[in-house]
């Protein structure tokens, strides 16, 4: 559907929840939270789990709640992908909150972003260069915060 997408996006936190994972997305050219669309497949849980592997390379994830932690409408502005011109679109965008160790290696996967790392609950809001995603971030950082740490 050109009009809307569905995707899934993962937010993955320390074990302490003071750090989480951001990737510098190539295409936004922004740090930002691992995800992606999700190609007709119905579990969406998988696709989010799936991409924080192929963007982030860690492997060990535990969930942290027992669904969905997040539901987000994203804007997505024309732009170009692989040559190719993609139309305004929506994002119907559903989270998962998973933790990570973040001793585990990781790795940019460079044909969608530049780098990968751990940013301390306090910088990160600063290192998105998206001011409408730095409200979502705001969010998941608050509904992280009232679950509560180990």
């Amino acid at each position: 559907n050109e009009m809307a997408h569905f995707t899934a996006s993962a937010w993955v936190v320390n074990a302490e929840r003071k750090r989480a994972v951001m990737a510098y997305h190539n295409l936004y050219q922004s740090w930002a939270w691992l995800g992606g669309h999700a190609d007709g497949e119905s579990d969406l849980c998988a696709v989010a789990e799936r991409e924080v592997r192929e963007e982030s390379g860690l492997e060990r994830l535990k969930p942290l709640t027992d669904g969905i932690f997040s539901l987000e409408i994203l804007g997505v502005a024309a732009h170009r992908k692989h040559g190719r011109h993609v139309s305004a679109h929506l994002h119907l965008n559903v989270t998962y909150l998973f933790e990570a160790d973040e001793r585990s290696p990781i790795r940019p996967k460079p044909d969608e972003n530049r780098a990968v790392r751990w940013f301390d609950n306090a910088e990160l809001l600063a290192a998105s260069s998206e001011p409408e995603m730095r409200v979502v971030y705001q969010k998941l950082l608050e509904k992280t915060a009232a679950l509560g740490g180990d």
